[in-house]
C-alpha cells in the first residue's frame, strides 16, 4: 500500500500532480480535515475544487478523512476546544512568556486518522504501508521530526527528486492548475505575525473567530485556576497583540504550516 498524506498545500499538491504524471508511484492521497470549522476556509475549497477533480481526471484516489471519537462520532478541533472539561489544549498555544506550549492536534487529528485508515485497509507491523510526505529540500530538516509508526514506513519523494519549494510552484503551473494557498487551521498559534496581519485586514471574520477561540479558552483555564495562553508569542489577547497595519498586508513569510500533510512535524 502506497499513500500521500495530503494537506493540501504546495508540496503535497505537486506530489499530486507528479503522480498523475507517474513520476511517482502514489495511487492514492489521504486528506485528514480537521474540521471545515477550523482548516482554513481556502484550503477547503482547494481540495474540493481543485484537488479533488484534478485526481479523479488523473485516475488517482483522494480521500478526505475526519477524526471519531471512540463513541464513532466525529470531531473537528474546535469541538474538541469547546469540549466540556477538558484539560489539556491541543493547540501549541503560546504561554505568558512567549514559549510555545506543547500540542497533540498534529498526532490526534492527522497522524492517527491517516493510521486509522491504514490500519482499516490492512497495513500491519509486518506489512506496513508506505507514507509519502510533501517535504522539500529547502525545509529538510523537518524531515526527522516526524517518527514512524509501526504500520507506516515514511517516505519523502520530493526529497529523493531533489525538489525545492520553487520546483513544486513550476510543477502545479505546468498541470495548468492554480498554485494552493499556505495551509493551515485559521487559528494556528504557528502563524507568523504578517499572516495573522492580513487575516485581521483581509479576513476579518476569520479573525474575530480566532479572537473568539482565543478567549474560549482562557475561560476554560480560568475555571481550572490556570494562567491565560495566548495565539501570538506576545502575551496579550489576540485583538491587542495583532494591530492593523498602515500598508497593506502581505504573507510573504507566512509559513505554508501543512503543506506537507503533517503540519510542523
Amino acid at each position: 500500500m502506497r499513500v500521500v498524506s495530503y494537506g493540501g498545500g504546495v508540496q503535497s499538491t505537486a506530489l499530486l500532480v507528479l503522480a498523475a504524471r507517474g513520476a511517482i508511484d502514489y495511487p492514492t492521497f489521504l486528506f485528514a480535515n480537521v474540521g471545515d470549522d477550523s482548516e482554513h476556509p481556502a484550503t477547503l475549497a482547494y481540495v474540493q475544487d481543485v484537488a479533488v477533480p484534478f485526481a479523479s481526471r488523473s485516475g488517482i484516489r483522494l480521500e478526505q478523512l475526519q477524526r471519531r471519537r471512540r463513541d464513532g462520532e466525529t470531531e473537528t478541533l474546535v469541538q474538541q476546544l469547546a469540549r466540556p472539561g477538558i484539560r489539556s489544549i491541543p493547540i501549541p498555544v503560546r504561554m505568558a512568556n512567549g514559549a510555545p506550549g506543547r500540542r497533540s492536534c498534529t498526532a490526534d487529528f492527522k497522524i492517527k486518522v491517516v493510521g486509522r485508515w491504514l490500519r482499516q485497509h490492512g497495513a500491519t507491523a509486518s506489512a506496513p504501508a508506505t507514507v509519502g510526505i510533501g517535504i522539500s529540500v529547502d525545509e529538510i530538516h523537518r524531515a526527522n521530526r516526524r517518527r514512524s509508526e509501526p504500520h507506516e514506513l515514511i517516505d519523502y519523494p520530493l526529497l529523493d527528486l531533489g525538489l525545492r519549494r520553487t520546483d513544486c510552484v513550476r510543477l502545479i503551473e505546468e498541470a495548468g492548475l492554480p498554485v494552493p494557498p499556505k495551509s493551515s487551521c485559521f487559528f494556528c498559534p504557528f502563524r507568523t505575525v504578517a499572516a495573522w496581519r492580513h487575516q485581521r485586514v483581509a479576513e476579518p471574520e476569520l479573525f474575530a473567530q480566532s479572537v473568539a477561540i482565543e478567549a474560549m479558552v482562557n475561560r476554560r483555564r480560568s475555571d481550572l485556576g490556570r494562567d491565560p495562553v495566548y495565539l501570538t508569542r506576545y502575551g496579550r489577547p489576540l485583538a491587542e497583540a495583532i494591530t492593523l497595519p498602515d500598508a497593506p498586508a502581505s504573507t510573504d513569510d507566512a509559513d505554508g504550516l501543512c503543506d506537507s500533510g503533517w503540519c510542523m512535524t
